[in-house]
């Protein structure tokens, strides 16, 4: 119980940091709406083949626009020595890890959640239609960004270019997850179900998530003490 009160105690903490700025989540946000306004104008929304594709987009542009969110999650705590406090204080590094993991899962949710309106409306798709298994799809993806983007965070932070290191570090990592994700949302957004071999992606996402999250937990002190 100990623990998970520190693992909620650090998630409500960078959640309240940032909603008092806004400044990750604006510009997520923002990029993120003008990223799908623009591939709008680049593909005929009533074409077969933007219903086709709308899965892959709709991730890339959650990909790139994470990568805001992700980037401030340890930065925001140089300030005023915070992160030295927070690896000294009596928290340890998974509760530290888990609670800004999740954190970043709220903000990212919060970013789909908004975008998928808009995303329908551009690209003329009742994505609506299969909405609880788009609803797992996206919560399992989701996760898996943020441990391996939040891990990275923190293996960056003291990095002068962090804001370009952490994109080409994650996005290798996360082309499994992303690939999965474009295979299963494409006919789910389409209308289609989960059905066949879709199974065997979202197995890869399920595992994904499961092996990458004990892999960032054992190695996150090591990660904060370097």
């Amino acid at each position: 119980m100990l623990f998970l009160r520190q693992v909620a105690t650090v998630a409500a903490k960078d959640l309240r940091s940032e909603l008092r700025t806004k400044e990750a989540l604006n510009a997520s946000l923002s990029f993120a709406l003008v990223i799908l306004l623009l591939f709008s104008f680049a593909f005929s929304p009533t074409s077969d083949m933007t219903r086709e594709i709308s899965g892959g987009l709709l991730w890339l542009v959650f990909a790139f626009a994470g990568a805001l969110i992700l980037n401030r999650s340890f930065a925001r705590e140089l300030e005023n020595d915070c992160l030295d406090a927070l690896v000294a204080s009596p928290v340890p590094g998974p509760a530290l890890f888990l609670g800004k993991a999740l954190a970043n899962y709220a903000l990212l949710l919060a970013i789909e959640t908004v975008c998928m309106p808009v995303f329908g409306i551009f690209y003329n798709v009742r994505w609506y239609e299969q909405l609880p298994g788009l609803i797992i799809v996206f919560l399992l993806t989701t996760w898996g960004i943020s441990v391996v983007g939040t891990l990275f965070s923190a293996l960056t932070v003291n990095l002068r270019l962090r804001e370009i290191m952490l994109p080409m570090l994650v996005y290798p990592m996360l082309i499994p997850c992303l690939m999965a994700a474009m295979q299963l949302s494409s006919p789910l957004v389409a209308g289609q179900p989960i059905a066949g071999d879709l199974y065997a992606w979202l197995r890869l996402l399920v595992g994904f998530d499961i092996i990458f999250t004990a892999l960032a937990l054992v190695l996150v002190d090591f990660v904060l003490v370097g």
